[in-house]
């Protein structure tokens, strides 16, 4: 047998993906399932030619929804249409929540882009849309994910990242009743992307730096608070920024209790540790378990909140290149989008090395989602 016929070892997937829907125009990030099995994404307005910015996903093709009108930006009526949206989750209550980050282009936002909008899956219709103001969503914010406890208040509570890499990170909070809504962990260390001194980013085997016309390097992934989860008990709120490997927690009394100050709050912060790369997408489970993708490594672990235990790993595909966000059904499979962010021109010397389609995965977890209501 020649050198060049030699069947060498290699690198070998764990756990099955199954592939749910392939997407050929836009790039995707975010994904969310109903209670009936309905799966919806969303596509921020990065410089692709984004014809809708929240999809509804049938039969593996995806269309505008709930509708192309509201598709469609206004700058005229930014609180009425979606302007680039970067995340949509259904709640506990089974609604579909889409998170308007009002920034194309990263553009600095403007009062009534930055919002969240709830749509009643049973008729498809808006029903509830809560604004930011001015000293919640800043100029520089870039609202990224969020999650729900709608046993606490009226209506309940959302918790979402600022992820921004131009301005202060952070928790926002959101009294889904008023729409009142206060920042809390503002620019807290834990919030922060860490300095290029101490993280470096691999993707592919090779550093993601941004090379300067001197030689030098810079970090080219900079954002901060960016996935988001849950304990099963809502106790805790899980966030890791995106260019770091650490994960940590902060006690969800604190974050909603107005009298308390920023010190106080942050007394509550847990380091939990390194989670074994770097990544974006956080989800939990029912069980205890948080799920966190790993763009370093084309993986999904998961990790027993609250134990000693390591990390164990759900899936790892070379086909996973940047897992994004993650979504737990209640069909037991967990969804994964992979969208390659990290081969966009903006990291790439000025070239798009991105490969379509993209892709939503599925694995079974066997695994029920937390549903506080």
């Amino acid at each position: 047998m020649t050198d060049q016929m030699q069947e060498l070892p290699a690198e070998q997937p764990l756990g099955q993906l199954e592939k749910v829907a392939y997407f050929h125009g836009a790039m995707p990030t975010g994904v969310t399932v109903s209670h009936e099995g309905r799966v919806f994404v969303n596509y921020p307005k990065w410089g692709d030619d984004v014809e809708y910015s929240v999809a509804e996903v049938v039969d593996g093709k995806a269309g505008a929804y709930p509708n192309q009108e509201i598709n469609r930006s206004d700058p005229d009526n930014p609180a009425g249409t979606l302007i680039s949206v970067q995340s949509v989750v259904v709640d506990p209550a089974n609604r579909l929540w889409i998170l308007d980050t009002g920034r194309p282009l990263f553009q600095p936002a403007e009062h009534g882009g930055p919002k969240l909008v709830c749509v009643d899956l049973a008729i498809d219709t808006v029903v509830k849309t809560l604004l930011f103001p001015k000293d919640v969503a800043l100029s520089t914010s870039y609202l990224n994910d969020v999650r729900f406890d709608l046993r606490r208040g009226q209506e309940g509570i959302a918790y979402l990242t600022d992820s921004s890499d131009q301005g202060p990170n952070g928790i926002v909070v959101v009294d889904l009743a008023t729409g009142e809504s206060w920042r809390r962990l503002h620019d807290h260390p834990s919030t922060k992307a860490e300095e290029l001194s101490d993280f470096v980013p691999v993707v592919e085997g090779r550093p993601v730096l941004e090379r300067q016309p001197d030689g030098s390097a810079g970090p080219a992934i900079a954002m901060g608070s960016d996935g988001i989860a849950i304990s099963s008990d809502g106790g805790r709120l899980y966030y890791c920024p995106l260019a770091s490997r650490r994960l940590y927690s902060v006690a969800t009394d604190a974050l909603v209790d107005r009298s308390l100050d920023d010190v106080a709050v942050a007394a509550t912060v847990t380091e939990e540790g390194d989670k074994g790369g770097a990544g974006d997408g956080l989800e939990s489970d029912a069980a205890g378990y948080v799920y966190a993708t790993n763009y370093e490594h084309n993986a999904v672990l998961r990790w027993a909140s609250g134990s000693d235990g390591a990390w164990e790993t759900v899936t790892h595909d070379t086909r996973l290149l940047w897992p994004d966000t993650l979504s737990l059904a209640r069909d037991g499979y967990l969804y994964v989008i992979a969208n390659q962010l990290h081969r966009q021109s903006d990291y790439q010397n000025g070239e798009d090395l991105r490969v379509k389609p993209y892709t939503l995965f599925r694995i079974r977890v066997d695994a029920e989602p937390v549903l506080l209501r």
